[in-house]
């Protein structure tokens, strides 16, 4: 293939839906298939009073199954669990806890998908491999800790890009820019 045929069939292919579209603009089954299923969100997080400073736990909402990062009641969430927060396109933008691995917050703010995105990958398991996942991470449920047990439980991790990520990134971009 020479390299004009090449810059044509790269143009030709069709961008993901997610790409040069507004949040506000996606169907509802796109809309929830942007959740790589991390289970970040699902951790408990606590703030600071005095700072309004956002702190994650190691602790799971009540309706977190550990071993799948996944919620266990997720049609009926909001009903039995009176603060879990529904995303909205709107909410996306404004919402500082979200973390920065959310496709949501990522999108929200003009970035893209990373590789490791089931979306990209086309795999759901790649998102355990790059460290995204809370999977084997959650030390509790919320339902099995007091308040003041949830303090011993502050970590730092679900705000950070973990290291696999961003080795799986450097080495997404070097193929990007071979091609």
């Amino acid at each position: 293939m020479t390299s004009q045929n090449k810059d044509k069939a790269v143009h030709a292919a069709p961008q993901p839906f997610w790409r040069g579209r507004a949040l506000t603009d996606f169907s509802k089954a796109e809309w929830e298939s942007l959740c790589d299923g991390c289970g970040r969100c699902c951790l408990v997080k606590l703030e600071d009073e005095d700072t309004g400073e956002i702190h994650f736990t190691d602790v799971g909402c009540r309706l977190l199954d550990p071993e799948t990062a996944r919620c266990s009641d997720y049609g009926h969430r909001s009903r039995r669990v009176r603060d879990c927060i529904r995303l909205t396109p709107e909410s996306a933008v404004g919402l500082s806890w979200l973390p920065p691995t959310c496709a949501y917050r990522l999108l929200a703010h003009g970035e893209d998908l990373p590789d490791w995105h089931p979306l990209v990958s086309g795999r759901r398991e790649s998102v355990a491999e790059a460290g995204i996942s809370v999977r084997g991470r959650v030390a509790a449920l919320e339902t099995e800790l007091t308040v003041d047990e949830l303090l011993d439980h502050i970590v730092a991790w679900p705000a950070k890009v973990p290291k696999a990520a961003k080795k799986r990134a450097a080495v997404g971009k070097g193929r990007k820019a071979k091609a």
